[in-house]
């Protein structure tokens, strides 16, 4: 099990940000010794899922077989995709659905209008779920135990000078998120970037979240209440209404 795991995450130290390392650098990334580390990147380059010019190893297309048995049995990308799109089309801002794993969210469906962040987003982008407002709606729905553990594995990073870096001001947020049904994060995870989201509240409870990213210039918080909400909430139920319908309901 531990070599599995060690495995997982040096193909997990690959990103946007370093696309090709040299053994030394991927060492370093998963706090593994340079021996241990060359022994998992030769078994996984021997396997297909990396190849390697000697010096630099980089990921190769079959890693994405480790994600297709989730994706080609998920129902809510191909359920929330079209009322996304329509929701950006009634807005004219862009769209997103994700769901929590753990202290990050994963995006599952994105519409974008315009790019508005300086880091490009796609489906399996991840973000901290504390500093977004996807993340937030999805934290609020979170039994108290459940919350308390998962929070306690939080770094509370300050990503800009707005953002939430305390975990009793992030408990308050959350109180307000759960009584308000939707959360809106105002340059948290970056500046010049303000997010509104809503839950997917399905006959399971809150499955995901979707939001409404805008610019702060164009866009203030009591606006993008009053203008944006309204279609979110009706996205949010679309997406839920068709969710139910897509999967049986349990026999009693």
């Amino acid at each position: 099990m531990q070599s599995l795991v060690r495995g997982l995450n040096v193909i997990r130290a690959f990103d946007a940000d370093h696309p090709q390392m040299t053994l030394t650098e991927i060492a370093a990334q998963t706090s593994l010794t340079r021996a241990t580390a060359r022994r998992f990147l030769l078994t996984l380059v021997e396997i297909g899922y990396l190849q390697t010019d000697g010096r630099l190893f980089s990921l190769t297309p079959r890693v994405l077989e480790l994600g297709f048995s989730y994706l080609s049995a998920l129902t809510l990308p191909e359920i929330a995709q079209p009322t996304l799109e329509e929701l950006s089309r009634i807005t004219g801002e862009s769209s997103s659905a994700s769901v929590l794993d753990r202290t990050e969210i994963v995006y599952v469906a994105r519409v974008a209008v315009r790019r508005i962040m300086s880091v490009s987003i796609s489906v399996g982008t991840r973000f901290p779920a504390a500093s977004t407002s996807m993340g937030r709606v999805l934290l609020a729905d979170l039994a108290p135990d459940a919350l308390a553990t998962l929070l306690d594995a939080v770094h509370f990073d300050q990503r800009t000078s707005f953002t939430l870096h305390d975990r009793a001001a992030l408990e308050v947020e959350l109180g307000r998120v759960r009584t308000a049904g939707h959360a809106l994060v105002d340059q948290e995870l970056e500046l010049g970037l303000r997010s509104l989201a809503a839950p997917i509240t399905t006959r399971a409870g809150v499955v995901a979240a979707i939001n409404v990213s805008v610019s702060a210039g164009t866009f203030t918080p009591a606006r993008m209440r009053e203008t944006l909400l309204p279609p979110l909430l009706t996205a949010a139920a679309t997406i839920a209404t068709n969710l139910d319908a897509a999967t049986p309901a349990p026999r009693r």
